[in-house]
């Protein structure tokens, strides 16, 4: 059973004050199971007119953790804590394997359109896929779901006859074809 009343934090962090003009940012909680990396950039965000005051941002990165992840940060050596960036350490390694896998444009070549799916849900599937990539080139994106269509498609047949396509028309192209399918 862990004492809660021994802080991981050294004592200069324990006693630190924050100033009376200090108004607290609104935070996101971390429950143990998100990225903590972007739970890390979060807080840096939300605090960064207090970023040179080690104590603060370690008290309130403290207060942002709930549940399992609250319960971890108990477990911490009394006094190991001794700055910010000693916190933050300990906390990616401990939550490194939820940190997510940055993808890139080319990932959404292995998007395909199984034969049995409706084409409506091939493009929910493929539009929820391209929205995990930070920064995804459309020419790429549009490329990949044309070759993620079955060739005998007409949709696909289409998409080859108008090469100007940009994703967005690829995309409404793909919605007349949806309506018709499901016509049939």
């Amino acid at each position: 059973m862990t004492n809660i009343s021994i802080s991981p934090f050294m004592d200069e962090i324990k006693q630190a004050e924050p100033s009376r003009k200090f108004s607290m940012p609104h935070f996101t909680s971390f429950k143990g199971y998100e990225d903590p990396n972007r739970h890390l950039k979060h807080c840096r965000s939300a605090m960064v007119l207090y970023r040179n005051n080690d104590a603060l941002m370690c008290k309130i990165f403290a207060t942002t953790l709930q549940g399992e992840a609250q319960d971890w940060f108990h477990t911490l050596p009394p006094r190991s804590i001794w700055n910010f960036d000693d916190l933050s350490l300990v906390f990616i390694k401990e939550y490194s394997s939820y940190s997510s896998i940055k993808k890139k444009s080319d990932h959404l070549f292995n998007v395909k359109k199984n034969v049995k799916e409706s084409l409506r849900d091939y493009v929910k599937r493929f539009k929820a896929e391209k929205a995990k990539i930070v920064g995804c080139d459309d020419s790429i994106a549009k490329a990949a779901f044309q070759k993620g269509l079955l060739a005998d498609h007409s949709l696909f047949g289409e998409m080859i006859m108008k090469e100007d396509l940009t994703l967005v028309n690829s995309f409404a192209l793909a919605d007349k074809h949806a309506i018709w399918d499901e016509a049939r």
